[in-house]
């Protein structure tokens, strides 16, 4: 009986040690770098493009996470990337963030974050970078895909007038924040974007089951996570492939979305 008794403690202390152990892996280490490749089709038919969607890198110094991210990225090909913003926290980081970065094989289209701004990074240099993929860093400005086909716009969400939609293009807005589709719905027609791609909330970063994410940032709204239909058109919430604040992460993996338009 007393040998029972003692197993049963053993057990219990075993399984309460297990589980404060994997309480503290899972969120703290594991989960955190643990990259998701999410794919989807949102053109209702055949898709003429792909595009890998990828956002709120929040680079500060973790190169080896970072390479691992572009590896993937590479891996997928693509058309075109598209990134929708927070590059980086600290303006001591960008030089290394975009020479890691250069290892990217395609078109690049990027808006900027509230981060990038707040770091003083230079736009100057990341458009330089993006410019060199073939892609453009797209401060409230527009451009066309090498096939000339989809006409990107990129917004930085601090004005709601954009550049004019060209007929007879598939059109794809980025913005950082997810609720700017809620500043400019009375500017467009219903479902005048073929999507719509954003990052800003991290999905949360930690969210519980059932009930979603603790905590979101502002101008995110209902839009914590995932796809949505909007009046100007469909919108994607990236979880993001950094972290904030807390270097945690908890049933929200960081993100490469694979995206079929």
């Amino acid at each position: 009986m007393v040998f029972t008794q003692m197993n049963r403690r053993k057990l219990l202390r075993l399984t309460a040690s297990a589980g404060i152990g994997w309480c503290i892996f899972e969120p703290w280490i594991l989960e955190p770098y643990w990259l998701k490749i999410k794919r989807f089709n949102v053109s209702g038919k055949k898709a003429s493009h792909r595009l890998v969607h990828i956002t709120d890198i929040h680079y500060k110094g973790n190169r080896p996470y970072l390479e691992k991210v572009i590896k993937v990225v590479n891996s997928l090909s693509p058309d075109f990337i598209c990134f929708s913003g927070d590059l980086i926290e600290e303006a001591i980081y960008l030089d290394e963030a975009l020479d890691t970065l250069s290892s990217l094989k395609y078109p690049v289209y990027g808006v900027p974050g509230n981060h990038d701004y707040w770091s003083g990074a230079s736009f100057s240099r990341i458009s330089q970078f993006c410019e060199s993929t073939g892609g453009a860093w797209l401060v409230d400005q527009d451009t066309l895909t090498k096939d000339r086909q989809i006409q990107i716009i990129g917004a930085t969400g601090n004005q709601i007038l954009l550049p004019t939609l060209q007929p007879n293009f598939k059109h794809l807005l980025l913005v950082h924040y997810p609720l700017f589709v809620k500043q400019i719905e009375d500017l467009f027609d219903q479902q005048s974007f073929s999507l719509v791609l954003a990052g800003h909330s991290h999905g949360g970063q930690v969210r519980l089951p059932l009930w979603g994410p603790i905590i979101l940032p502002d101008r995110v709204g209902s839009y914590d996570l995932g796809l949505f239909q909007t009046k100007i058109g469909l919108l994607y919430v990236n979880p993001g492939i950094g972290t904030f604040l807390m270097p945690v992460r908890s049933f929200c993996r960081p993100e490469i979305s694979l995206i079929e338009v």
